[in-house]
């Protein structure tokens, strides 16, 4: 395998993956100097917490903010002959079968805590377009 840009995109340059792991650790440091109040990074939508404590994947990653739980990730799927609010996938065989749609598809993993509900966009990735 060659190191280069294109190899790290994949096939299309245009669909890459975006990792948000270094935004994410700016915002725990905020939070942890205390210029961000929890009530300002704890404000996930209800459907997000919903989702997350009922088909949500269980992490082995302790919730940054409280401490208290571990982290449940959810993945949202979006693109063309899906509803406009996106699909929820609760198993990996759906998103597999979402992987072989001929449509490009986009997916976005988020990180929710059900108790304090803390939220982070961790990654978006391509799915689909064969």
């Amino acid at each position: 395998m060659s190191f280069s840009a294109g190899a790290l995109r994949g096939a299309d340059p245009r669909r890459g993956i975006v990792d948000h792991r270094l935004a994410r650790r700016m915002l725990i440091n905020q939070v942890r100097i205390g210029r961000l109040g929890r009530d300002q990074v704890c404000d996930a939508h209800p459907e997000l917490i919903r989702a997350a404590r009922n088909v949500g994947t269980q992490t082995s990653t302790t919730c940054p903010v409280c401490e208290q739980t571990d982290l449940k990730l959810v993945t949202y799927v979006f693109g063309a002959r899906l509803p406009s609010h996106g699909k929820c996938v609760s198993t990996a065989k759906e998103l597999r079968d979402l992987q072989n749609r001929s449509d490009e598809l986009t997916a976005y993993v988020v990180e929710a805590c059900v108790e304090c509900r803390w939220h982070h966009l961790l990654r978006i990735f391509p799915l689909g377009g064969r």
